[in-house]
């Protein structure tokens, strides 16, 4: 299984790693798979309070789609297919809170899980980036989603400087992205914990309130998200162009 799950009965606290570690945790077809697997099953799992997302070792929490999948698309242009719009709880209907513990690089379709999350806790080396525009392809449903965490201008600049920059966890702490930073060691601990909070509080208010919470933004996201497709049909270079330039990537970044 590239999806791990591990459920405290007497907490009421789920924790779910992505354990691709060796691939930085990307997502592959099987692993999406999984996931909105989960996700379902946890709608009906009334044990399940509270949900802590993690991605295995230190090193990524996820890098977003495996490189090496291979997601066959419609002739049309005017139909998309891709794999990591039901990996999130939303979009599988689990309104369940989740708290997304990054370690490492959280960067491209990472956004897909983090844009689907109650908050985020970051370790101390944690960093985001995009890295789309850098491999000719356009930042669609990755940057409207950061858009409704984050500043529009920060969203703005990660987005579009690619791999030429990372924001650190301690940036992505003052912009308002990250809530909490905890040492590596103590990530995990610290999301449990506040999933233990919250777990212990009666279920309905819980996510009567994830709910209210997410129907704040809802309609601009929706309305957002519908035009993602036609935008990357209209912007993204050809796979072997864009290949070429992935293979040709410097090694340098600056962080801030």
């Amino acid at each position: 299984m590239s999806v791990r799950t591990q459920t405290d009965k007497d907490t009421g606290v789920a924790v779910v790693t992505l354990d691709r570690p060796a691939r930085h945790n990307a997502i592959d077809l099987e692993s999406a798979e999984q996931l909105c697997r989960v996700w379902r099953e946890f709608r009906f799992d009334d044990s399940v309070r509270a949900i802590v997302l993690t991605g295995a070792g230190e090193k990524a929490f996820c890098t977003g789609i495996d490189r090496d999948a291979t997601v066959p698309q419609p002739g049309s242009p005017y139909s998309m297919d891709d794999p990591l719009l039901t990996v999130g709880p939303k979009a599988n209907d689990l309104w369940k809170p989740v708290i997304a513990a990054v370690n490492g690089m959280a960067c491209g379709g990472a956004f897909y899980l983090l844009g689907e999350a109650e908050f985020v806790i970051a370790a101390e080396h944690a960093t985001f980036f995009d890295p789309h525009t850098t491999y000719g392809m356009v930042s669609a449903y990755e940057a409207i989603l950061m858009a409704q965490r984050m500043p529009l201008g920060e969203v703005a600049r990660m987005s579009l400087m690619g791999t030429a920059e990372r924001i650190s966890a301690r940036r992505a702490y003052e912009v308002g992205l990250v809530s909490e930073l905890a040492a590596p060691a103590e990530l995990l601990t610290a999301a449990v914990r506040a999933a233990e909070v919250i777990a212990a509080y009666p279920t309905e208010p819980v996510q009567g309130t994830v709910r209210a919470l997410w129907a704040a933004k809802e309609t601009a996201r929706a309305q957002a998200l519908a035009q993602a497709p036609h935008l990357i049909a209209l912007g993204n270079l050809p796979p072997e162009r864009q290949a070429g330039l992935f293979t040709g990537r410097g090694s340098g970044f600056r962080t801030r």
